[in-house]
């Protein structure tokens, strides 16, 4: 039988995964919704005419889901959630989890309590070179050095959306979970401490708002990781795009082909491109020379941004008909929601911030 599904939020992220429950045969896609009429009636015709509602309390009083995916701006995130699970259906919800970590652990508990699954959409975690990233990287030996950044010099329609983006969350929050939550999975260690810097770049932004970041966790077993992101005209591409791991036994970094196709970093399939991952080792003989050469490790052949959200969406259907254990799932949204949120306290306070 097939998994009923409504998608709320009809922009970027939600028309793609709309596309994927429109081609998974486990899925039936039953409406899509969004205050914006013109959003999902383009849409709607182009998957051959899905019902369509303003709200989600529409859809419900119409069509009966077995799942919801919550595409809309990261402040709606909690209180859709919320709404869906206690009408107890699954959800799919775009990342960050909520806006807070009570808010986040409520919706974990919630769920359990509900029996029903949610899955947040770390894109990352469907992409083989990116599993391949971490898992050489947890071959490092630890304690493990994390630099990683995604600066976007956006103009026109992406610099409005980022612009309405942050008018609720900043930069280093919004784009920080996903690679926040990689460097969780490579260290598998609780984060203790983070601080952070920002700049507001724009006077198009609110005032208690900034466009660039950086952020410094440090982990219970000694690892540290940076992060940096910056949305607008202003940015630079020079360094837009850095993934790099350093561990006692070598190194690993994403070359991108050092930024082949990478000049359009508002370009959303540049963000999860690698190319090629670069291992080095850092074994030396007696006369203190490396003795392996450094490997470049091709992944060409990797999916683009629709097949990607393809396989979060293949992955959220097995989660529901499989009842798969999605706690380690959530405590590393839950973990990776701390650490963004603790690096804006500190940008916002001028201050390290311990995490509990």
């Amino acid at each position: 039988m097939k998994i009923k599904v409504v998608v709320v939020g009809c922009g970027n992220m939600g028309s793609s995964h709309a596309r994927a429950y429109h081609k998974l045969p486990g899925f039936e896609l039953i409406g899509l919704v969004d205050s914006n009429k013109a959003s999902s009636n383009s849409l709607a015709t182009e998957l051959g005419g899905i019902a369509e509602f303003t709200t989600i309390e529409e859809a419900f009083a119409q069509v009966n889901p077995d799942a919801v995916a919550v595409c809309t701006y990261p402040d709606t995130h909690y209180e859709i959630t919320k709404k869906c699970l206690e009408k107890g259906v699954h959800v799919f919800v775009e990342k960050p989890l909520a806006s807070t970590v009570d808010d986040a652990k409520k919706l974990v508990a919630l769920a359990q309590k509900m029996r029903l699954k949610i899955v947040v959409g770390y894109i990352l975690r469907v992409h083989p070179a990116w599993a391949k990233f971490t898992e050489i990287a947890q071959s490092l030996g630890k304690p493990l050095v994390m630099r990683m950044n995604l600066n976007q010099q956006s103009s026109g329609k992406e610099w409005q959306t980022h612009k309405k983006l942050m008018s609720s969350i900043s930069p280093i929050v919004d784009c920080g979970v996903h690679y926040v939550d990689v460097m969780c999975q490579m260290t598998r260690s609780k984060p203790v401490r983070v601080q952070a810097i920002g700049a507001r770049l724009s006077d198009e932004i609110d005032q208690e708002m900034y466009n660039y970041g950086q952020l410094q966790v440090a982990f219970a077993d000694g690892s540290i990781g940076w992060y940096e992101a910056g949305w607008g005209p202003m940015m630079s591409q020079t360094a837009f795009f850095v993934k790099d791991v350093i561990g006692p036994k070598g190194c690993v970094s994403i070359t991108e082909k050092q930024a082949e196709g990478a000049g359009d970093s508002s370009d959303i399939d540049s963000h999860t491109k690698t190319s090629a991952l670069l291992l080095h080792k850092s074994t030396t003989d007696s006369n203190g020379q490396f003795t392996e050469k450094d490997e470049l490790i091709n992944t060409d052949d990797e999916p683009d941004h629709q097949e990607l959200c393809n396989r979060e969406q293949a992955y959220f259907l097995r989660a529901i008909t499989e009842n798969l254990d999605l706690t380690e799932h959530l405590d590393d949204a839950v973990n990776s929601l701390k650490i963004v949120l603790a690096a804006d306290e500190s940008v916002r306070k001028k201050s390290i911030i311990n995490i509990q």
